[in-house]
């Protein structure tokens, strides 16, 4: 019905849920599917994705990326993948890493990767859908896709189009952010999304000299009350290190070691394991 909130739980009306999933490509086989989310941009929910991706493909498993951040995009450039994708009669063709990771971005189809996407959201909607739908994934074991931020077309799209089995849902220590990113959390629980657990990233920096962890945007305290009150776990807690945003910042995000993003790919591994 018109101005729905999809929360069922607080709707009088009886109405059936209508299936809006799309069809995967028939020469794709995909096990799970794992979305990594926020409501604001600017946290890290990119690397967090890459760093997911690379850590399960170095545990011998399949792996894909789907970049839903269609105006936004930064997987390739992470991957540091420049080679346009290609289409055959099968479909369109994803780009793979030098770990065999599959890639699918906006920036492997435009002519020049800083060009704008200048769209209106149905049509971006309708970019994120084809994805899936006419990408040729193959056999994966897990496919990771970085959302676009906030709670409008595209994610709504996703969450309908795109059936997935689980949702890592990335913040930073600051309330404010944490307040935008439980709006993403509650409407991944509005559509039957499980969610897996939270990312809290640019958690703290270490000193140089001492080797003290120090928090530069608080103590974390408020992420902690969030997942007491919903019984959804901190994952892990990532500080803020200039050599993984150079690593990034040159394509070679699969270099990265980051031990403390371990609990969250232990939660991606046990739900392919269900």
């Amino acid at each position: 019905m018109s101005g729905c909130s999809h929360d069922c739980s607080s709707c009088s009306q009886k109405c059936e849920k209508q299936d809006l999933r799309a069809q995967l490509n028939q020469y794709s086989q995909i096990k799970k599917v794992v979305a990594v989310s926020s409501g604001k941009g600017g946290v890290g929910k990119s690397s967090v994705t890459a760093m997911l991706a690379v850590m399960m493909a170095r545990r011998r498993y399949k792996v894909g990326v789907l970049d839903a951040d269609i105006t936004g995009p930064s997987i390739p450039k992470a991957f540091g993948v420049t080679r346009k994708a290609r289409g055959s009669e099968l479909g369109i063709l994803p780009e793979e890493t030098h770990m065999n990771i599959k890639v699918m971005s906006i920036n492997l189809l435009l002519e020049d990767e800083n060009q704008p996407v200048v769209w209106r959201g149905p049509v971006v909607a309708g970019a994120v859908t084809q994805f899936w739908t006419d990408v040729v994934w193959g056999e994966l074991d897990v496919l990771f896709i970085d959302m676009p931020p906030g709670t409008g077309d595209v994610p709504l799209t996703v969450y309908q189009s795109i059936p997935l089995d689980g949702n890592v849902v990335v913040t930073t220590p600051q309330s404010l952010v944490q307040m935008v990113v439980s709006k993403a959390r509650k409407m991944a629980e509005m559509l039957d999304v499980p969610v897996l657990g939270f990312v809290e990233n640019m958690s703290s920096i270490k000193c140089p000299d001492c080797g003290k962890s120090i928090p530069l945007f608080g103590d974390g305290a408020a992420l902690d009350r969030a997942a007491a009150d919903s019984g959804i776990p901190v994952l892990a807690r990532l500080p803020m290190d200039a050599a993984i945003a150079t690593l990034c910042d040159s394509g070679e995000i699969e270099r990265v070691v980051c031990e403390e993003l371990h609990p969250a790919v232990d939660a991606v591994e046990a739900l392919l394991k269900k």
